[in-house]
């Protein structure tokens, strides 16, 4: 993690946490992005990660910290794409869903790469996928199970905004992501990852 990243990452946590739209929720979704920057830290010295994936990893925290400021489905930038787009809803958190298999794959990758977890990249692709889809299906329990104990923070928290399937488009747009990132920055992803000598 760079003096850069920090300064990007802790200005836009200290605009999240002024005066959010609901503090409950700010908590609930902006707790990843907490314990994701402490367990970094902790690891940085003994397995720092590849700069595409620290990188990756601020993206995805300024998204959970932007949707927790508003809750997602009142972030501006999907109330100006349903107004522009003449959408049904805010799909703010589709983004989220996107970013949430996206980010999380490459991570995976990663970290199976370079402790030879898996030997076939092939697999090891396959199993960073799965394993993405498999965080989206515990998320959507545990909004659930927030859900059954706060009704008070349920609506803020789930963003369904009366939508049926929510939860499946949800796991739907985090395979998605997942299967982008990887076709995408695969290759990117490896050259980074022997030009520091991580894999060979």
């Amino acid at each position: 993690m760079t003096l850069p990243w920090l300064l990007i990452y802790f200005s836009v946590f200290i605009w999240s946490a002024i005066e959010p739209a609901d503090t409950l929720t700010w908590v609930l979704e902006v707790s990843p992005a907490i314990i994701g920057i402490a367990v970094m830290w902790a690891t940085r010295t003994r397995f720092p990660l590849t700069p595409l994936t620290y990188w990756l990893i601020l993206f995805h925290c300024i998204v959970l910290m932007i949707g927790g400021h508003y809750t997602y489905a009142q972030v501006p930038l999907g109330e100006w794409a349903r107004d522009l787009f003449s959408l049904d809803r805010n799909n703010y958190d589709k983004l989220g869903h996107l970013v949430q298999g996206f980010v999380p794959a490459i991570i995976a990758r990663e970290i199976i790469m370079r402790r030879a977890i898996i030997q076939s990249r092939a697999w090891c692709d396959f199993f960073a996928v799965c394993f993405c889809l498999a965080f989206s299906a515990f998320y959507e329990l545990l909004e659930w199970w927030v859900a059954l104990l706060s009704e008070e923070a349920a609506e803020a928290f789930l963003g369904t905004q009366g939508y049926a399937w929510d939860t499946q488009s949800d796991m739907g747009w985090a395979l998605f992501g997942a299967l982008l990132a990887i076709s995408l920055l695969g290759k990117y992803h490896i050259e980074q990852m022997r030009s520091r000598a991580y894999i060979t």
